[in-house]
């Protein structure tokens, strides 16, 4: 079935000699440093809690890592007009899958997020069209010989429908990132600055108004940015933890293993992440994963400038945005700079569809930055 003979060989060659070295490593250096989070964030009591061995999140998570590293390595070895191909259809199964949501979802604390099949147990199908959804907008923004406004205009109309799916769930995070993404790749397209002004506007609008008419829908995110505001006016037990864990571990940490978030906070592994790495390592190593997040996205931001691919270009700032957002938006909810949103950190954080969703974007970013891929990049 696999022909693993001179001509294989050579393929994989040329793929190392093209990759961007420096990007490959910081994203394999991001899954392993989020597996060895998730052998130090395992807790016994949390294990009793859900009647688990101690290291079961931990086994599952290095099985989801090694899932994740096939699904990288798959991605990012195949040739641009591959990928290109297919956009549509696995664009169009990944929005299949979260209509379904609403009909045979798994509910979890009052949300209908995930879908559980017999072939994919327990999975966010939002996790699998956050790359693919970058990538079609791209396409329909690069089409030659159509207007400009009714480009942009269709791929408003597939957000505007994937949103509608989202809010129903109800995912109001999700859905702020997927629209951010957006509005950064509708302005670095060169649209018109007052036109994108007044579109933030009316989304804004319309936020407000479905908020209004399905109060009970989103009577959490009322109640989350109520606390946030006064955090003596709800349970902000979750973050109030988090930010005493951070101060416990200033600049160096209590040591691996030493922490007592994880003890206290079911969500420790997963929402709070960032908060278990501050106590038990210190804020001097998140202000390094921040720094590598950055680092990675200025990495990729070199390749943009150089491009001359517009779809290439737009893909890439699209999918950076996802994960640089995700990720300070995670920061910002552990530190209580920001509400709630029970939103993930990349690579770091527990979570089979997070990381596997991740590994596709990251498989595709390493694919579009390759150099026979970018053939007009230019050598630093």
């Amino acid at each position: 079935m696999f022909n693993f003979g001179r001509e294989n060989t050579g393929y994989v060659a040329k793929w190392w000699r093209n990759v961007d070295k420096q990007i490959l490593f910081s994203f394999v250096f991001f899954f392993l440093l989020g597996l060895f989070f998730s052998f130090s964030s395992n807790s016994s009591v949390i294990a009793e809690k859900v009647n688990k061995e101690t290291y079961f999140f931990f086994l599952k998570h290095l099985i989801f890592v090694l899932i994740s590293f096939v699904f990288l390595t798959a991605i990012s070895i195949q040739s641009k007009e591959i990928i290109i191909k297919f956009i549509v259809p696995f664009f169009v199964l990944s929005v299949f899958f979260l209509f379904l949501v609403p009909f045979i979802g798994v509910e979890v604390k009052g949300s209908r997020r995930w879908l559980d099949l017999f072939f994919l147990p327990r999975f966010q199908p939002v996790e699998l069209i956050k790359p693919f959804f970058i990538l079609i907008v791209a396409k329909i923004i690069v089409i030659k010989d159509k207007n400009i406004y009714l480009k942009h205009l269709s791929s408003l109309l597939i957000l505007s429908f994937i949103l509608v799916l989202l809010i129903n769930q109800p995912d109001l995070g999700q859905s702020l990132l997927l629209s951010a993404s957006w509005l950064i790749m509708i302005f670095v397209s060169g649209f018109n600055m007052i036109v994108l002004t007044i579109i933030g506007i009316f989304f804004l609008l319309i936020l407000a108004v479905i908020i209004y008419f399905l109060p009970s829908k989103f009577s959490y995110v009322f109640s989350r940015i109520q606390t946030f505001l006064n955090p003596q006016s709800g349970d902000n037990f979750q973050s109030q933890k988090a930010i005493d864990a951070i101060k416990a571990g200033g600049l160096t940490g209590q040591g691996m293993g030493e922490g007592i978030l994880k003890d206290r906070v079911p969500e420790a592994h997963t929402d709070y992440i960032i908060a278990v790495i501050s106590e038990e390592f210190g804020t001097l190593f998140v202000l390094f994963i921040a720094i590598l997040f950055l680092f990675i996205g200025y990495k990729v931001l070199i390749k943009v400038f150089y491009e001359k691919d517009e779809f290439v270009k737009l893909a890439l700032v699209g999918l950076i945005s996802l994960i640089i957002m995700q990720a300070f938006i995670h920061m910002g909810v552990n530190t209580r700079l920001l509400p709630t949103t029970g939103m993930t950190l990349p690579f770091l954080s527990y979570g089979g569809s997070s990381l596997i969703g991740t590994s596709i974007i990251v498989g595709i970013i390493l694919n579009f930055t390759r150099k026979d891929v970018s053939r007009n990049y230019r050598n630093e």
